[in-house]
């Protein structure tokens, strides 16, 4: 299980949030997805702590701190499997705009 940290500054690195996630536990691993286009970090990673208590002890002190001049979103990460539902989400989107009923009032 890892934690979802957002409303991350763009210029946070991997070591910035290694340091701080630090102070819980032991960090296993960090991602800080990219955009594809820019190559800058999208504002939000994740983190993967070794154990859930220290999870549990990050999410606790770091939700809502405020840190690189943000207030962090701190929880834990939502199962890979959640974040398909958003692809149907898309599909309807495409089905609404491209009905064209909105241009004829």
């Amino acid at each position: 299980m890892s934690i979802y940290v957002g409303n991350l500054s763009y210029e946070v690195t991997q070591e910035d949030l290694s340091g701080i996630f630090a102070e819980y536990g032991t960090v296993k691993r960090v991602q800080v997805p990219t955009d594809r286009e820019t190559g800058r970090p999208r504002g939000f990673a994740f983190v993967e702590m070794g154990t859930e208590a220290e999870e549990a002890a990050a999410i606790e002190a770091l939700d809502g701190a405020e840190w690189m001049g943000r207030d962090l979103k701190v929880n834990k990460a939502k199962p890979k499997e959640d974040r398909g539902d958003r692809g149907s989400f898309g599909g309807n989107r495409g089905g609404y705009g491209g009905g064209g009923g909105r241009n004829r009032y």
